[in-house]
Protein backbone atom coordinates (compact mmCIF):
# COMPACT_ATOMS: atom_id res chain seq x y z
CA UNK A 1 0.00 0.00 0.00
CA UNK A 2 1.28 3.47 -0.88
CA UNK A 3 2.17 5.68 2.07
CA UNK A 4 1.43 8.85 0.09
CA UNK A 5 -1.38 11.07 1.34
CA UNK A 6 -1.66 12.59 -2.12
CA UNK A 7 0.14 11.88 -5.39
CA UNK A 8 -0.77 13.52 -8.71
CA UNK A 9 0.78 13.78 -12.16
CA UNK A 10 0.57 17.17 -13.83
CA UNK A 11 2.54 20.19 -15.03
CA UNK A 12 4.74 22.24 -12.69
CA UNK A 13 4.56 26.03 -13.25
CA UNK A 14 7.96 26.50 -11.56
CA UNK A 15 10.15 24.08 -13.53
CA UNK A 16 7.79 24.25 -16.52
CA UNK A 17 7.66 20.55 -17.27
CA UNK A 18 5.55 17.48 -16.70
CA UNK A 19 5.95 16.46 -13.08
CA UNK A 20 4.62 14.36 -10.23
CA UNK A 21 3.43 16.07 -7.05
CA UNK A 22 3.42 13.96 -3.91
CA UNK A 23 3.09 14.27 -0.14
CA UNK A 24 3.43 11.79 2.70
CA UNK A 25 2.15 14.34 5.20
CA UNK A 26 -1.35 15.75 5.55
CA UNK A 27 0.06 19.30 5.87
CA UNK A 28 0.26 19.85 2.11
CA UNK A 29 1.57 23.40 2.28
CA UNK A 30 5.06 22.23 3.21
CA UNK A 31 5.05 18.65 1.96
CA UNK A 32 3.14 18.44 -1.36
CA UNK A 33 6.33 18.75 -3.41
CA UNK A 34 7.15 18.67 -7.09
CA UNK A 35 9.31 15.59 -7.49
CA UNK A 36 11.34 17.36 -10.19
CA UNK A 37 12.22 20.77 -8.65
CA UNK A 38 11.07 20.45 -5.04
CA UNK A 39 8.63 23.37 -5.20
CA UNK A 40 5.77 23.72 -2.72
CA UNK A 41 2.13 24.55 -3.61
CA UNK A 42 2.51 28.24 -2.71
CA UNK A 43 5.50 28.56 -5.04
CA UNK A 44 3.54 27.00 -7.87
CA UNK A 45 0.64 29.35 -7.18
CA UNK A 46 3.01 32.33 -7.25
CA UNK A 47 4.57 31.25 -10.54
CA UNK A 48 1.15 30.61 -12.08
CA UNK A 49 0.18 34.21 -11.32
CA UNK A 50 3.58 35.59 -12.34
CA UNK A 51 3.58 33.90 -15.74
CA UNK A 52 0.00 34.95 -16.39
CA UNK A 53 0.52 38.63 -15.54
CA UNK A 54 4.13 39.03 -16.70
CA UNK A 55 5.03 36.31 -19.19
CA UNK A 56 8.10 38.43 -19.97
CA UNK A 57 9.43 38.06 -16.42
CA UNK A 58 12.80 36.78 -17.61
CA UNK A 59 13.55 40.20 -19.14
CA UNK A 60 12.51 42.26 -16.10
CA UNK A 61 14.41 43.80 -13.19
CA UNK A 62 13.38 41.81 -10.12
CA UNK A 63 14.13 42.26 -6.42
CA UNK A 64 13.38 39.27 -4.22
CA UNK A 65 13.67 39.71 -0.48
CA UNK A 66 14.79 36.69 1.57
CA UNK A 67 14.87 34.03 -1.18
CA UNK A 68 15.40 30.38 -0.41
CA UNK A 69 12.93 28.28 -2.40
CA UNK A 70 12.79 26.37 -5.67
CA UNK A 71 10.93 29.34 -7.12
CA UNK A 72 13.78 31.62 -6.03
CA UNK A 73 16.30 29.38 -7.74
CA UNK A 74 14.23 29.45 -10.92
CA UNK A 75 14.13 33.25 -10.87
CA UNK A 76 17.88 33.44 -10.25
CA UNK A 77 18.62 31.01 -13.10
CA UNK A 78 16.29 32.52 -15.67
CA UNK A 79 15.86 36.27 -15.03
CA UNK A 80 18.91 38.28 -16.02
CA UNK A 81 17.77 41.28 -13.96
CA UNK A 82 17.24 39.29 -10.74
CA UNK A 83 18.67 40.72 -7.51
CA UNK A 84 18.25 38.83 -4.19
CA UNK A 85 18.55 40.42 -0.78
CA UNK A 86 18.70 39.11 2.78
CA UNK A 87 18.23 40.77 6.16
CA UNK A 88 21.93 40.37 6.91
CA UNK A 89 23.20 42.56 9.74
CA UNK A 90 26.71 41.09 9.52
CA UNK A 91 27.55 43.50 6.67
CA UNK A 92 26.52 47.12 5.94
CA UNK A 93 23.09 47.71 4.43
CA UNK A 94 23.32 47.97 0.66
CA UNK A 95 26.52 45.94 0.41
CA UNK A 96 27.02 42.58 -1.28
CA UNK A 97 27.94 39.59 0.86
CA UNK A 98 31.45 38.21 0.23
CA UNK A 99 29.88 35.05 -1.19
CA UNK A 100 28.27 37.25 -3.85
CA UNK A 101 24.88 35.59 -3.46
CA UNK A 102 22.86 38.41 -1.89
CA UNK A 103 22.74 42.07 -1.00
CA UNK A 104 22.10 43.13 2.60
CA UNK A 105 18.80 45.01 2.88
CA UNK A 106 16.32 45.90 5.60
CA UNK A 107 12.94 45.64 3.86
CA UNK A 108 11.61 48.49 6.02
CA UNK A 109 14.50 50.85 5.14
CA UNK A 110 15.89 49.90 1.76
CA UNK A 111 18.92 51.48 0.13
CA UNK A 112 17.69 51.05 -3.46
CA UNK A 113 16.98 54.11 -5.59
CA UNK A 114 13.41 55.11 -6.41
CA UNK A 115 11.74 53.19 -9.25
CA UNK A 116 14.45 50.53 -9.52
CA UNK A 117 12.39 47.40 -10.22
CA UNK A 118 9.68 46.03 -12.47
CA UNK A 119 8.84 43.35 -9.91
CA UNK A 120 9.36 42.86 -6.20
CA UNK A 121 8.79 39.32 -4.94
CA UNK A 122 8.44 38.16 -1.35
CA UNK A 123 7.65 34.59 -0.36
CA UNK A 124 6.38 34.19 3.21
CA UNK A 125 8.25 37.28 4.38
CA UNK A 126 5.59 39.83 5.29
CA UNK A 127 4.38 37.92 8.35
CA UNK A 128 7.83 38.50 9.88
CA UNK A 129 8.33 42.27 9.52
CA UNK A 130 7.73 44.50 12.54
CA UNK A 131 6.59 47.53 10.53
CA UNK A 132 4.62 46.27 7.51
CA UNK A 133 3.51 49.83 6.70
CA UNK A 134 7.14 50.87 6.22
CA UNK A 135 7.95 47.72 4.24
CA UNK A 136 5.11 48.09 1.73
CA UNK A 137 5.82 51.82 1.42
CA UNK A 138 9.44 51.03 0.56
CA UNK A 139 8.35 48.37 -1.92
CA UNK A 140 6.08 50.93 -3.60
CA UNK A 141 8.91 53.46 -3.70
CA UNK A 142 11.31 51.06 -5.39
CA UNK A 143 8.79 49.86 -8.00
CA UNK A 144 8.74 51.46 -11.42
CA UNK A 145 5.41 52.92 -12.61
CA UNK A 146 3.31 49.95 -13.67
CA UNK A 147 5.43 47.61 -11.53
CA UNK A 148 4.10 44.89 -9.24
CA UNK A 149 4.76 43.35 -5.86
CA UNK A 150 3.86 39.64 -6.11
CA UNK A 151 3.97 37.67 -2.90
CA UNK A 152 2.77 34.84 -0.74
CA UNK A 153 1.92 35.28 2.92
CA UNK A 154 -0.06 32.96 5.20
CA UNK A 155 -3.52 34.50 5.65
CA UNK A 156 -4.16 32.47 8.78
CA UNK A 157 -6.96 34.65 10.17
CA UNK A 158 -8.93 34.57 6.91
CA UNK A 159 -12.08 36.70 7.36
CA UNK A 160 -11.11 37.73 10.91
CA UNK A 161 -9.05 40.89 11.52
CA UNK A 162 -5.28 40.74 11.33
CA UNK A 163 -3.60 40.51 14.74
CA UNK A 164 -0.14 41.59 15.88
CA UNK A 165 1.80 38.87 17.70
CA UNK A 166 4.96 40.82 18.60
CA UNK A 167 6.28 44.36 18.44
CA UNK A 168 9.53 46.25 18.87
CA UNK A 169 10.17 48.33 21.92
CA UNK A 170 12.01 51.69 21.56
CA UNK A 171 15.24 50.03 22.76
CA UNK A 172 15.00 47.40 20.01
CA UNK A 173 13.94 44.53 22.24
CA UNK A 174 10.87 42.45 21.38
CA UNK A 175 7.59 42.46 23.29
CA UNK A 176 5.53 39.30 22.73
CA UNK A 177 1.79 39.95 22.68
CA UNK A 178 0.99 36.29 21.92
CA UNK A 179 3.02 33.11 22.48
CA UNK A 180 6.08 33.22 20.19
CA UNK A 181 5.80 31.42 16.87
CA UNK A 182 8.70 30.82 14.50
CA UNK A 183 9.06 29.79 10.86
CA UNK A 184 12.09 28.39 9.07
CA UNK A 185 14.75 30.92 8.10
CA UNK A 186 17.56 30.35 5.58
CA UNK A 187 19.67 32.85 7.54
CA UNK A 188 19.26 31.30 11.01
CA UNK A 189 18.81 27.80 12.42
CA UNK A 190 16.70 29.35 15.18
CA UNK A 191 14.03 30.41 12.72
CA UNK A 192 12.35 33.79 12.32
CA UNK A 193 9.66 35.24 14.57
CA UNK A 194 6.09 35.65 13.31
CA UNK A 195 5.02 39.22 14.08
CA UNK A 196 1.55 39.33 12.51
CA UNK A 197 -1.26 36.88 11.86
CA UNK A 198 -2.79 38.33 8.69
CA UNK A 199 -6.44 38.24 7.65
CA UNK A 200 -8.03 39.18 4.35
CA UNK A 201 -7.91 42.82 5.47
CA UNK A 202 -4.24 42.66 4.47
CA UNK A 203 -5.10 44.07 1.03
CA UNK A 204 -6.86 47.15 2.42
CA UNK A 205 -4.04 47.71 4.92
CA UNK A 206 -1.31 47.49 2.29
CA UNK A 207 -3.16 49.80 -0.09
CA UNK A 208 -3.76 52.43 2.60
CA UNK A 209 -0.10 52.30 3.67
CA UNK A 210 1.51 52.26 0.22
CA UNK A 211 -0.82 53.71 -2.41
CA UNK A 212 -0.64 50.46 -4.36
CA UNK A 213 -3.69 48.50 -5.51
CA UNK A 214 -3.79 44.93 -4.20
CA UNK A 215 -5.68 41.88 -5.44
CA UNK A 216 -5.77 38.51 -3.68
CA UNK A 217 -5.59 35.49 -5.98
CA UNK A 218 -6.81 32.09 -4.80
CA UNK A 219 -5.95 29.08 -6.96
CA UNK A 220 -6.75 25.41 -6.54
CA UNK A 221 -5.59 23.21 -9.39
CA UNK A 222 -4.29 19.70 -8.80
CA UNK A 223 -3.06 19.57 -12.39
CA UNK A 224 -0.53 22.25 -11.41
CA UNK A 225 0.05 20.83 -7.94
CA UNK A 226 -1.75 23.71 -6.25
CA UNK A 227 -3.68 22.49 -3.24
CA UNK A 228 -2.99 23.40 0.39
CA UNK A 229 -3.85 25.86 3.12
CA UNK A 230 -2.67 29.48 2.95
CA UNK A 231 -1.58 29.56 -0.70
CA UNK A 232 -3.13 32.89 -1.66
CA UNK A 233 -1.03 35.12 -3.90
CA UNK A 234 -1.16 38.88 -3.45
CA UNK A 235 -0.50 41.20 -6.39
CA UNK A 236 0.01 44.90 -5.61
CA UNK A 237 0.22 47.19 -8.63
CA UNK A 238 1.80 50.60 -8.88
CA UNK A 239 -0.76 52.11 -11.22
CA UNK A 240 -3.67 54.52 -10.95
CA UNK A 241 -7.25 53.33 -11.01
CA UNK A 242 -9.12 53.56 -14.33
CA UNK A 243 -11.78 56.21 -14.87
CA UNK A 244 -15.04 54.23 -14.80
CA UNK A 245 -17.49 57.06 -14.16
CA UNK A 246 -20.86 56.24 -15.67
CA UNK A 247 -22.27 59.66 -16.58
CA UNK A 248 -20.91 61.88 -19.29
CA UNK A 249 -19.86 65.31 -18.04
CA UNK A 250 -22.29 68.15 -18.88
CA UNK A 251 -21.63 69.98 -22.10
CA UNK A 252 -19.62 73.15 -21.64
CA UNK A 253 -21.49 76.38 -22.46
CA UNK A 254 -20.47 78.00 -25.76
CA UNK A 255 -17.60 80.44 -25.43
CA UNK A 256 -18.57 84.09 -25.62
CA UNK A 257 -17.04 85.96 -28.52
CA UNK A 258 -14.92 88.99 -27.72
CA UNK A 259 -14.54 92.37 -29.41
CA UNK A 260 -17.28 94.38 -31.11
CA UNK A 261 -19.03 91.31 -32.56
CA UNK A 262 -19.06 89.78 -29.09
CA UNK A 263 -20.70 92.87 -27.71
CA UNK A 264 -23.25 92.96 -30.55
CA UNK A 265 -24.05 89.24 -30.76
CA UNK A 266 -22.64 87.70 -27.53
Amino acid sequence: MSDYVLKVDGFCPVCEQAATFASKDEWLRDHFLCQSCGSQPRERALFSVLTQLRPDWRALTIHESSPGTAASRRLADQARGYLPSQYDRSIPWGSIHPNGRWRSEDLERQTFADESFDLVITQDVMEHVFAPDLAVREIARTLKPGGMHICTVPIVNKEKPSVRRARRRPDGSVEHLLPPSYHGDPMSPDGVLVTIDWGYDIAAYWDAASGLTTTIWTIEDLGRGIRAEYIEVLVSRKAGLPDLSGDAPPAAPPARRGGLLGKLFG
